[in-house]
């Protein structure tokens, strides 16, 4: 009995000294933490306020190191966490071919983002150069690419429509001077039957690699309707016949095929169609034959097609 009493004694007198010995670590740590220390930390620098006409490369740097003084409390917080530090690019200045910030003013600025108990002591540089470069700018039209199949009997009434329909670049004019137009994403739909509207990304070309857009993306529309067809018989012109004669095609008149909407297939006939031959095409050949082209498609009108693409003739002398 007794010997379990000074058993359990002991393990408290050893909790109790691990207790005290503990507070005394914490006691001492915090003591040291709240000394004033001189060490090197890393910032992430993030650059702002960049000029108009500037445009900021893929070589600038990134992480600055900087000689500080003060607590221990504030050393182990830039430990465990870079401190990121803003650094105005309205006081870049253009020197040698290179645009730099002075130490003056790179110190100035930090210093005005660090706490009042922080001195800043040192850089690790003298100056900072940045990779900035002049810009220019151009509108960019956008071409869509569309991979549409529509339902039986429906078309697309116009052209898609592409919001916004050009897109503005900056980067150094050798790059922008080489785009003619940008390129969506491929937009597949089938079994159209309804309006639609989709937004898409572009694709932009690999080798701007210091050239920016205004967007990364584009909506696409379009007005679908439904069709109809109707066969137009429609006579045919010879027109450019030598002076003195005169021509006979056979046949006279040739089927053209027109699709357009009901309401508007009603208002057509087939004297809003014109169909021609030019009799220059044979360039003194022997031929008897004449090719035939529409001259004149009527307005609203989606698709229109020869059925017959060329006629016999016989030229006669008047």
């Amino acid at each position: 009995m007794v010997k379990k009493f000074l058993q359990g004694l002991n393990r408290r007198k050893v909790k109790v000294f691990f207790i005290f010995l503990l507070c005394s670590f914490l006691a001492w740590f915090l003591s040291n933490l709240s000394e004033s220390y001189e060490s090197r930390v890393n910032f992430d620098l993030n650059y702002r306020n960049l000029p108009d006409t500037l445009l900021l490369g893929n070589n600038a740097v990134n992480t600055m190191e900087a000689k500080l003084r003060t607590s221990g409390f504030q050393f182990l917080y830039y430990k465990f966490w870079n401190k990121r530090v803003n650094v105005n690019l309205g006081d870049v200045q253009y020197r040698n071919g290179r645009y730099m910030l002075s130490e003056d003013a790179l110190k100035k600025q930090i210093e005005q983002q660090l706490s009042q108990n922080i001195s800043l002591l040192d850089l690790d540089r003298r100056q900072l150069t940045v990779d900035l470069y002049q810009v220019n700018s151009k509108e960019v039209p956008v071409v869509a690419q569309l991979d549409v199949q529509f339902a039986q009997n429906f078309i697309l009434d116009g052209a898609p429509v592409i919001k916004p329909a050009t897109v503005t670049v900056k980067g150094p004019k050798k790059e922008i001077d080489t785009i003619r137009h940008i390129f969506t994403s491929k937009l597949e739909m089938a079994q159209v039957s309804s309006d639609f509207s989709e937004e898409v990304l572009l694709i932009f070309p690999r080798n701007l690699v210091n050239s920016i857009f205004s967007t990364n993306r584009v909506e696409v529309s379009g007005a679908v309707v439904k069709f109809s067809e109707e066969v137009f018989e429609v006579p045919v012109k010879v027109v450019n016949l030598p002076e003195g004669y005169q021509i006979q095609t056979f046949p006279n008149s040739v089927s053209v095929l027109c699709k357009a909407t009901v309401e508007r297939l009603k208002s057509l006939s087939a004297a809003d169609i014109k169909v021609i031959a030019d009799y220059r095409q044979l360039r003194n050949s022997d031929s008897n034959e004449l090719f035939l082209e529409i001259l004149e498609t009527p307005e609203k009108v989606y698709d229109l097609r020869l059925l017959v693409n060329k006629v016999n003739f016989v030229l006669e002398q008047q």
